[in-house]
């Protein structure tokens, strides 16, 4: 019910080919590239418009307990159209929104650092995911897309725009805990960039 595509952006496609759902991906390869120099030239809206859900996530994430149709699942009940799996709490954690909670199946918000929430319904305490593993609902990338620069490399802040995107992103933005992932914290851009 998937349709993979892999942006390589070492130079390395054969090494794929291991994994049988590999040769049923489509592989694009630059090099020295990032995923959002990816995203913005080859996932613009009219083409992946077919498609609900847009999933534009890093190399080093640990699914292990993830599966992909519960996910989605538990974003339409939710009512999600940005949003991302929990994360492991003991492992890559740069924000407390963005923890995987063990007692939910979502949370859209949370209580980070004294004095970083100035107003409960905005970044970082609510209406944010973190930029390694977003999942976009068509409406919603189709806002996101024009977000993104030509030139964008890591997309860090981006995360804090990203409520410009839904209305009220406090109610449609939201991290998954249900369904959560590992964030493995390989630096593997390294100096590709």
């Amino acid at each position: 019910n998937f349709t993979i595509l892999l942006f390589h952006y070492d130079g390395q496609t054969t090494e794929w080919d291991e994994f049988e759902w590999s040769k049923q991906a489509i592989h694009v390869s630059v090099r020295r590239q990032t995923k959002w120099w990816y995203a913005k030239r080859f996932l613009h809206p009219d083409i992946v418009a077919p498609y609900d859900y847009i999933f534009i996530w890093d190399e080093d994430l640990g699914v292990e307990h993830f599966n992909a149709e519960e996910y989605i699942k538990l974003v339409r009940k939710h009512g999600l159209e940005i949003s991302q799996p929990g994360l492991e709490p003991n492992k890559g954690l740069t924000w407390q929104m963005t923890k995987r909670r063990g007692d939910r199946e979502v949370h859209k918000e949370t209580e980070e650092k004294p004095g970083w929430c100035n107003h409960p319904h905005v970044p970082p305490c609510a209406a944010f995911v973190e930029i390694m593993a977003p999942v976009f609902s068509r409406d919603a990338w189709r806002c996101v897309w024009h977000m993104i620069q030509n030139d964008l490399v890591h997309g860090w802040g981006l995360d804090f725009a990203l409520r410009k995107c839904v209305e009220p992103a406090h109610e449609k933005i939201g991290v998954v805990d249900a369904q959560w992932i590992v964030h493995q914290s390989v630096p593997s851009l390294g100096n590709q960039v």
